[in-house]
């Protein structure tokens, strides 16, 4: 009949031991709230440092609890669904990036990319954003709820430069310009502007978003650490 024996023997004689129960402390229920209210102050720290910010915390107070174990706020965090969201980067993929994205020194090569965010009243807002290789900085951004055009990211362009060396009409020394293959980015007027402003335009190969990693990895950030947070 496809029955374990042994399962069945032991229910037949109530020697089945039922579900245990979920493993909880006394002390839980008292440091849920403080762990949430260092959550909410604190949206984008992970459990390990929630524990730290509450031992902390309990030795300001002189709490008896005088140090918690970070195993025991994970299980806290996890059962009340305050955990971070975990990674989700591609693993075994075959197209592995060997190149540098990141400069060591500034003004070296600026990336940019855009994103979108859906809103809870269904619009989406779209924004485009630039960022320097070597010290991640927005240096400038442009968010509009309609679609990014050429001129968009002219201004961001200029807004750039003008953060960085101030009122100047074109680059002190050539800047790399790197992106993806968006129509706003490869239009011509875009390259031709860029091209005026001192750039060497640079475009990363298709379908390899690793060429252009620093700002594919603060899109990935923003909207997991605030967007959706918040």
């Amino acid at each position: 009949m496809g029955v374990s024996r042994s399962n069945l023997y032991q229910r037949i004689n109530g020697r089945q031991a039922g579900r245990p129960a979920r493993y909880s402390k006394s002390e839980d229920a008292m440091l849920l709230p403080l762990i949430e209210a260092l959550c909410d102050k604190r949206a984008t720290n992970g459990y390990r440092r929630i524990t730290a910010h509450l031992n902390r915390q309990l030795k300001i107070d002189e709490h008896p609890l005088s140090r918690v174990n970070p195993k025991r706020i994970y299980r806290i965090m996890r059962l009340n669904k305050l955990l971070l969201a975990k990674h989700t980067g591609r693993v075994g993929d075959n197209r592995a990036h060997e190149g540098k994205v990141i400069t060591l020194h500034s003004n070296t090569r600026w990336c940019s990319d855009g994103f979108e965010i859906g809103c809870w009243n269904k619009e989406k807002v779209r924004v485009v954003f630039s960022l320097d290789g070597c010290d991640p900085e927005v240096m400038s951004y442009v968010a509009t709820t309609t679609g990014i055009n050429a001129l968009m990211v002219q201004d961001v362009l200029v807004e750039s430069i003008e953060k960085r060396f101030g009122d100047v009409q074109e680059l002190p020394r050539q800047v790399e310009w790197l992106t993806d293959n968006g129509s706003c980015y490869i239009a011509d007027d875009t390259r031709q502007f860029a091209k005026s402003l001192g750039f060497k335009v640079c475009t990363t190969p298709v379908r390899s978003p690793e060429s252009n990693g620093m700002a594919e990895a603060f899109v990935k950030t923003f909207k997991r650490d605030y967007v959706y947070l918040t």
